[in-house]
């Protein structure tokens, strides 16, 4: 299946929720539950990318301009971004040379009709981790996703020990004395959020931001009940998760 340019149809920033029972990260080397802002503005090109990334599982955020992709960056937070370069309202390379200016370092992958080595050559030298050139071919964009995706989460694919646990991410299991729970959906999100920075508190807004894409509506009590099943699954293990009232929720020991 291949997609290419075509007439330009600007939409605002949308978004292909993910499933609600799609098993995520990284599992038997697939990729499940990537956050995704794809910066597209023509319409034909953009709808069947985010429908298949989202039959996929994944959470797409579509904006059809840089002032669209900007709001959407100033309001969640993404795993990766496919990148138009020509765009109604500047050039995608200028705005990605911003963002690394900026200290920003989501994982970018440029789309661009332009095949000249000189033209990849400097897509690169603005700051993507890697490139396609259209029209493509859906399997080589999600190779080039897992790519540099492995790339750029390399040392996070790795088995990591916190307290009396182990979590491979590759499995989406953590072993608590010899016993391997399985993290499924959003429990594993929530977890992998909060491994990543043990004793730090997050709200519920950023936790809701982590583990919904942009435009899914989510109840008051959604956090909680993520909460409370991880709870369950690391029942057991010196971690818990704590929380902190009025403010939110951390990983800690003890």
């Amino acid at each position: 299946m291949r997609w290419g340019p075509a007439c330009a149809d600007p939409l605002a920033c949308q978004t292909i929720p993910v499933e609600a029972d799609t098993n995520l990260s990284w599992v038997g080397g697939d990729i499940r539950n990537v956050r995704f802002l794809l910066v597209e503005d023509s319409a034909e090109l953009a709808q069947p990318v985010r429908d298949l990334l989202a039959l996929d599982g994944h959470g797409v955020d579509w904006a059809a301009s840089l002032a669209e992709a900007q709001d959407c960056l100033n309001a969640a937070t993404y795993d990766l971004i496919l990148l138009d370069i020509m765009l109604p309202d500047g050039d995608g390379r200028r705005f990605l040379q911003a963002q690394r200016r900026a200290g920003h370092d989501t994982p970018v992958i440029v789309m661009t009709a332009r095949a000249a080595v000189s033209d990849r050559v400097d897509v690169l030298d603005s700051g993507a981790d890697d490139y396609i050139t259209k029209p493509f071919d859906f399997a080589e964009l999600e190779a080039r996703v897992r790519a540099v995706l492995r790339r750029r989460g390399g040392a996070a694919q790795t088995v990591r020990i916190y307290a009396d646990l182990s979590f491979n991410p590759l499995t989406a299991t953590v072993t608590i004395n010899g016993e391997s729970r399985d993290l499924r959906n959003r429990e594993l999100r929530l977890f992998e959020v909060l491994l990543a920075a043990p004793d730090r508190i997050f709200s519920k807004d950023q936790l809701c931001d982590r583990l919904f894409s942009y435009a899914e509506s989510v109840s008051d009590n959604a956090i909680e009940v993520y909460v409370g099943r991880l709870r369950k699954k690391l029942a057991g293990s010196a971690a818990r998760i704590e929380t902190v009232r009025g403010l939110g929720y951390k990983l800690t020991t003890g």
